[in-house]
């Protein structure tokens, strides 16, 4: 007989799980103590919300469900923004409350919130758990579902009393959900209605998004476009699914994209949209489409198709396995016009690296630091300026990129490249945040100090919400409102106060001897980088 604390840990252990992102109290402590006695180790974060983003960058880094754990209440809703960010960009998580004495559900006792109806619409199940001879069963179940069809967070909630209880343990079985068989191979019809309408298409394109990743289908997609010369743009979700460099790849498409792919978009006859989800953000649909193209959309997610773009020819399945399909059934390009009209267009493409009066020049120096990184770094990046910058100029060669895309969340950045750099410790790791968003996020500095975790982390300061400013500027007739934030710390000593190394630049005959101090530094550093409060995003 063990208690169901311990039969969590047991589960937990059985499906691999090493490391655990989370912050006690009263009714997760059974588990924790339990947790202490185990091969698991623990990351205390400094603010819950930060344990989910953490346990995100880990989950798309390792490619398996990151898991984080908070106790009632306060801590259990504090991870609500992390859940809903993972949700919207497909990351699996399994998350994991304390929550009080069953018996004393429903009594607005201390600590008591109903986070399974809360977290309702940011997961893709979730579980009040009220007996602990389920917990094998549960977690079993909360690991699979998170990890199959369309990834997404998984939610148990485990009263205290629950984890006091003494069951007789056994591991569950296989996992056999009535109603839950999400789709792997593409229907062979679909399949041959797809190699017809590539072997027709005179102007194909591909848009790639987020999905790709989970598909683990980066290789086959390189092959797919590769083999038969279709040129390929990706959403924000969709950066680093091809070399930057590549020459098919056309760059990021969408409100902040690049104008040769929004082009191409509209000039194409054949759309074959590959695991994105159609936002209005990240790709402009339908305006930039044009009239006469053709769609084709894969998506592990039957929900996804056709719900903000009409499609000619749903995929449902995933990525990967649906790319070999069609390369086995050996489609044929007719014409290699299209292909070299655009290839040519970004050759000549100019980028804005010139030089500022005021301050860095953020896109040149972005472009400048990911040049100098090794080739397979990760690149993490947040909300705002700084992420359209990071976007549009970041060269991706074998690395990851990683952001926010779906939900937009500042302060994702930093613990987002700390459980990064945890998933894969020989990996290059570098979080670019503003200086707004570095605020929301710089408590998480503690963790770094505490666990040594040695990530580069770059803040862009330009004393203003910078987005929200150029909004204001565009939509309110420069009427700016609530962006200033005067009053910000020195933030090169913030570092310094938690042992951080750290440097300030503020013009770009800096930028390459700053760029290789950071690198050359074995352990985690910080470099401030000064921007004039009036650089444009784009």
């Amino acid at each position: 007989m063990i208690t169901g604390a311990e039969a969590i840990v047991r589960c937990l252990e059985n499906e691999g799980v090493d490391i655990i992102f989370g912050y006690p109290g009263a009714t997760i402590a059974p588990l924790y103590d339990k947790l202490s006695k185990s091969s698991i180790r623990h990351i205390l974060v400094r603010h819950e919300q930060h344990a989910g983003h953490e346990a995100s960058g880990y989950a798309r880094i390792k490619k398996r469900p990151g898991v984080c754990m908070t106790t009632s209440g306060p801590g259990a809703t504090n991870l609500i923004t992390a859940l809903a960010t993972a949700y919207m960009d497909s990351v699996p998580l399994v998350a994991i409350t304390g929550q009080v004495s069953s018996d004393l559900l429903g009594r607005d006792v201390f600590q008591e919130a109903d986070i399974t109806g809360a977290a309702e619409p940011f997961t893709k199940y979730s579980y009040l758990v009220k007996d602990a001879l389920d917990l094998p069963r549960i977690i079993k179940e909360a690991f699979h579902i998170a990890s199959t069809g369309r990834p997404g967070p998984v939610l148990i909630d485990i009263p205290v009393n629950v984890q006091q209880q003494r069951i007789d343990f056994s591991f569950a079985g296989e996992v056999n959900l009535r109603g839950y068989k999400p789709t792997i191979k593409g229907h062979t019809g679909q399949i041959k209605r797809v190699c017809k309408a590539i072997n027709s298409a005179e102007q194909p394109l591909i848009c790639v998004g987020g999905g790709i990743f989970a598909a683990d289908g980066q290789a086959e997609l390189k092959r797919f476009c590769e083999t038969l010369n279709i040129p390929v743009v990706s959403t924000m979700m969709g950066i680093s699914a091809m070399p930057s460099a590549h020459p098919l790849f056309m760059g990021m498409l969408g409100m902040h994209g690049k104008t040769i792919a929004n082009q191409a978009i509209t000039d194409s006859d054949l759309l074959i949209i590959i695991g994105a989800r159609v936002s209005d953000r990240a790709v402009l649909f339908p305006a930039h489409v044009g009239k006469n193209t053709k769609i084709v959309h894969i998506d592990i997610d039957p929900a996804e198709i056709g719900k903000n773009l009409s499609t000619l020819i749903p995929v449902v399945g995933d990525a990967k396995e649906i790319l070999i399909q069609i390369l086995e059934a050996e489609p044929v390009r007719k014409s290699e016009e299209w292909t070299n009209s655009l290839k040519a267009k970004k050759e000549k493409l100019v980028l804005d690296y010139g030089p500022r009066e005021n301050g860095i020049n953020p896109k040149a120096f972005v472009n400048q630091l990911s040049r100098s990184l090794p080739e397979d770094h990760i690149y993490c990046a947040d909300v705002g300026q700084n992420q359209i910058w990071s976007a549009a100029n970041c060269e991706v060669r074998t690395g990851r990129f990683l952001t926010s895309g779906g939900m937009g969340t500042m302060g994702y950045s930093i613990p987002a490249a700390i459980g990064a750099k945890i998933a894969d410790p020989d990996k290059a790791v570098v979080a670019v945040c503003g200086d707004g968003s570095f605020q929301m996020q710089m408590m998480e500095l503690a963790t770094i100090s505490q666990h040594g975790v040695g990530i580069k982390i770059v803040v862009m300061k330009n004393n203003k919400l910078g987005l929200v400013k150029e909004i204001q500027k565009k939509s309110y007739k420069n009427n700016e409102c609530a962006v200033d934030l005067s009053g910000s710390p020195d933030i090169v000593a913030i570092a310094k106060a938690y042992g951080i190394p750290g440097r300030r630049i503020d013009n770009m005959d800096e930028a390459e001897d700053a760029i290789a101090e950071m690198l050359s530094c074995q352990c985690v550093y910080l470099l401030e980088c000064i921007v004039d409060e009036n650089e444009s995003s784009m």
